[in-house]
């Protein structure tokens, strides 16, 4: 895993990354944290967030993805469901749906440059030093890269 510091969706739209994953809840929202931003910047996530069952309890560690197009930069903008609902206290982070999130991106996207931000540590409420082993391990042997949020 590489690690660096920045705004993961404007190194996206630069031409970093081809695939950018980010954690969602089950209940087709974004409303919070980067997946609001990415609703407002790749609306194609969220339509194919909403093309997904609302409240779904089997969606926990799927994806969908969507395929986004911004200047001539091709993303695949990938929805990973690693949490069930974001409501009440505590740790909302699902880390065996992480897990199996990220075995489903590795599966789909071998070989590509994957960006995405602490996944299940924010608003979820998980514990980054166990989300990021679960990724070293689902993504092994590929260019995978945490982007830290900074201004």
């Amino acid at each position: 895993m590489k690690k660096i510091q920045g705004d993961l969706l404007k190194l996206a739209l630069s031409g970093e990354f081809d695939v950018i994953v980010h954690g969602c809840n089950c209940q087709c929202t974004m409303g919070a944290g980067i997946a609001k931003s990415i609703k407002s910047l790749f609306p194609e996530a969220y339509e194919a967030d909403c093309q997904t069952k609302k409240g779904d309890r089997e969606k926990l560690g799927t994806i969908s993805q969507a395929s986004v197009n911004r200047g001539g930069i091709k993303l695949t903008m990938v929805n990973a469901y690693t949490q069930f609902h974001w409501l009440g206290t505590g740790v909302k982070a699902d880390y065996n749906a992480i897990r199996s999130a990220m075995r489903a991106v590795k599966n789909s996207y071998q070989g590509q440059r994957i960006g995405y931000p602490l996944i299940g540590a924010g608003l979820a409420g998980g514990d980054w030093s166990i989300i990021e082993e679960i990724i070293n391990e689902e993504l092994s042997g590929e260019d995978h890269t945490v982007v830290e949020y900074r201004p």
